[in-house]
């Protein structure tokens, strides 16, 4: 069938609800509006307010309050609007969500899905357009997801049900309107894998959420030139399956790896050093890093282009390791 992200994200919760009394959502604006991006619209009319709870505008409080509902056995889902208003919960993340069943010796745990929207070329400025996925994969007893196609908007939020810890998800604002087919009878997908998107033997692209349109079509590029990219979406930021990045790269030879979080202490940074530790007699030249520009995302569009990831830095990127 033909959908959108957003229609695959709300169809999950819809499915979510439907077949697990245990489960609600809730944070603010998930009601009467339909949530600031419109993924829950009509899930209070269908469901009513004690399944999709609107909440007041303390991400710290509606975030303890799922913390608390999931340790006495709920399900729930919380909705933080962007990933900025996320630092202010950081926390109930941080300090109790990801802690508690180390600290209780395995006797509590939190099975609570955290949703939000992450991400930029919007022109939503510096406040409401941050890439901070890399921040909470540095955190122990965390899960992080980023679905950055329609069958993973679909079919991550299941699978991080049934996790039993907490699992953040992050929804790349710019992926919300994409259209695509999806199956009638699409449902959990694996997410402790990453997915490759494109084979290659020349060069592997590694990448995830937002940027995966924009690592798709710079290998359309290269393509062009006779370099035949490989590009790995990597779907699960923590924990991170380098078993299938490193096995590209022993094929390939040479990464690239494209964020668009900042380049400094980013996620980047991570695979490029795992690659370097587990697989450096394997590369042809250094692995290179496709990463947004080191200041406050801008307003200006042309300004907010320029600071992002785009297809021609990878294709430069890509030539420089092939060339």
């Amino acid at each position: 069938m033909k959908t959108t992200y957003r229609e695959a994200m709300r169809e999950a919760i819809r499915d979510a609800l439907t077949t697990d009394e245990r489960v609600f959502l809730m944070g603010e604006d998930v009601g009467r509006y339909g949530g600031c991006f419109g993924v829950s619209l009509g899930l209070l009319e269908e469901f009513g307010p004690e399944r999709v709870r609107d909440t007041p505008l303390s991400e710290s409080a509606f975030v303890g309050a799922g913390i608390g509902a999931a340790m006495a056995g709920m399900r729930p889902i919380v909705e933080i609007m962007t990933v900025n208003f996320s630092m202010l919960a950081l926390d109930q993340i941080l300090n109790n969500a990801a802690t508690l069943r180390h600290m209780s010796g395995g006797q509590l745990g939190v099975p609570l899905v955290i949703r939000m929207t992450t991400g930029a070329g919007r022109q939503l400025a510096a406040q409401h357009s941050h890439s901070l996925e890399g921040w909470y994969a540095h955190i122990p007893g965390l899960r992080v997801l980023a679905p950055a196609t329609i069958e993973d908007a679909r079919g991550m939020l299941p699978s991080a049900l049934d996790d039993p810890d907490p699992v953040l998800i992050f929804e790349h604002g710019s992926l919300y309107n994409m259209a695509g087919e999806l199956a009638d009878d699409a449902g959990p997908v694996d997410i402790d894998r990453a997915a490759i998107r494109r084979h290659g033997r020349d060069l592997t692209l590694i990448t995830y959420g937002g940027t995966l349109p924009t690592a798709l079509a710079a290998a359309d590029e290269l393509a062009v030139d006779g370099v035949h990219a490989e590009v790995i979406d990597l779907r699960s930021l923590r924990p991170l399956d380098e078993h299938t990045v490193l096995e590209s790269v022993a094929t390939t030879h040479r990464a690239v790896i494209v964020d668009e979080g900042w380049r400094s202490g980013s996620l980047a940074a991570e695979v490029s050093a795992r690659i370097a530790e587990q697989a450096l007699y394997e590369l042809d030249a250094p692995v290179r890093r496709v990463c947004s520009a080191e200041v406050p995302m801008p307003y200006a569009k042309h300004l907010e282009d320029a600071a992002l990831p785009q297809v021609a830095d990878i294709v430069v990127a890509g030539r420089a390791v092939t060339g």
